[in-house]
């Protein structure tokens, strides 16, 4: 990925290789001023040539796909993954502080701030939320680091308004020559979860949509008269009396509604208020769109498409993965106390729980350790417990225990909840 830059006067200018970024901060003519994503500031005056730059997002509950590109050269590409475990730690809160209310311990008042008849307008669960405000984030992190953006979301995997009303129109529609076609089916396809709705299979099958009432007997092209068949099943001799989508049709069932995840639709409203001037795609464009350049099915991939790239365009070698960390534990008390710790759960200090500074060392603080990278997950005595951006642990060669000594460590830098990783990739070209 290049190197983002920014002027003097904190405007941002078009990115720079990694080759050019070392020999401006060697010549100490650029200084770091952020490291997720990587971004250097020149100390000089610049000219400020400037390129238009298309930003695709593939928004998702639990990864981000990112490209950029500019005139069809691709700038960096690769994928945020965002924290899923706060429902549950939640869950655990509510668990542990409702056995605190049933046994003899400290009187705890009665809070009524958080009960659902307080609640404001526009609010939401804190695990939603918190993915919403982070995307948003990411989506204003890389609009301000770049030029001349122009911004282009995938909002979902198609245009349920389009369904309805199929003479809609607006600027957030971008049709293609097949839009009409691919939104129907993949509609179908999402609804009934890419199964067989006759033989309940869906593992190596060629999926059809078939019309439950047939067009010459009135039937219509409406998702309610469209269920998804196997080519196994969706065949002549099956349709004969007796056979098994003969007797699928003739004891049918009501046909499932679609319901799309409470967070993409409480995250594609937020979009369309944040972003006015937003180029809104759906997935039914995307997917067809992808597989006409021949591209694999990961997020980076759906992003380029997202981002408007042609057949013939100039791809990179390698992509960034950023990931969330949770780096403070708020937790009051925990069900069983850690192992090896002495003293009883109950009398435990808060701030004894969760070590954040030791021999010099940051919790999260990026390393390198036995010639890998990885970030400090955690402290022990005498060392420390790291991770790869997978979540495996970084282990002495020939060792089965976690811990690291603090002589193995090579400081890199320093990072607050987010850790960022190159990783090489095969290219396009």
């Amino acid at each position: 990925m290049l190197v983002l830059v920014i002027n003097m006067h904190g405007e941002s200018l078009m990115p720079c290789k990694q080759s050019k970024a070392r020999k401006l901060l060697r010549d100490k003519q650029a200084k770091i001023v952020k490291y997720n994503p990587f971004t250097i500031q020149l100390l000089y005056g610049s000219s400020g040539y400037k390129q238009d730059v298309n930003v695709g997002i593939d928004l998702g509950a639990k990864y981000i796909g990112v490209a950029i590109q500019s005139q069809n050269k691709v700038i960096g590409k690769g994928e945020i993954q965002l924290r899923d475990d706060v429902k549950s730690n939640l869950e655990t809160r509510k668990t542990y502080r409702k056995g605190r209310r049933n046994r003899k311990t400290r009187y705890r008042k009665a809070r009524f701030l958080n009960r659902t008849s307080t609640k404001k307008e526009g609010w939401l669960p804190p695990s939603i939320k918190s993915r919403i405000d982070n995307t948003f984030f990411w989506i204003d992190t890389f609009c301000r680091l770049l030029p001349n953006v122009k911004l282009n979301i995938e909002v979902g995997k198609f245009d349920v308004q389009k369904m309805i009303n199929p003479n809609i129109r607006g600027m957030e529609y971008q049709q293609g020559e097949t839009y009409g076609y691919y939104d129907v089916r993949y509609y179908v396809f999402s609804r009934d979860n890419y199964t067989c709705q006759v033989c309940k299979k869906s593992k190596d099958k060629i999926l059809h949509t078939h019309h439950i009432i047939y067009k010459s007997k009135g039937g219509s092209d409406k998702p309610s008269n469209l269920i998804t068949v196997c080519t196994e099943c969706h065949s002549s001799e099956n349709h004969k009396e007796g056979k098994i989508l003969y007797e699928w049709m003739k004891n049918k069932k009501k046909t499932p509604q679609y319901k799309e995840a409470p967070f993409m639709n409480s995250l594609r409203r937020r979009i369309f208020s944040k972003y006015p001037e937003v180029n809104i795609v759906y997935g039914s464009w995307t997917t067809p769109k992808r597989k006409e350049l021949g591209l694999d099915k990961e997020h980076y991939n759906d992003a380029l498409v997202i981002s408007r790239v042609e057949a013939d365009f100039k791809d990179v070698a390698v992509l960034f993965k950023i990931k969330q960390f949770r780096k403070k534990k708020r937790s009051l008390h925990e069900a069983i106390p850690r192992k090896g710790r002495k003293e009883p759960n109950r009398q435990a200090k808060r701030n004894e729980k969760n070590t954040k500074y030791s021999n010099g060392f940051y919790l999260n603080d990026k390393v390198s350790v036995f010639n890998q990278i990885g970030w400090i997950s955690g402290f022990c005595n005498g060392g420390v417990y790291i991770k790869d951006i997978n979540d495996n642990y970084i282990t002495i060669p020939d060792k089965s225990y976690k811990q690291v000594g603090y002589k193995n460590l090579e400081f890199i830098n320093h990072n607050n909840n987010w850790q960022s990783s190159i990783v090489c990739v095969s290219s396009h070209d």
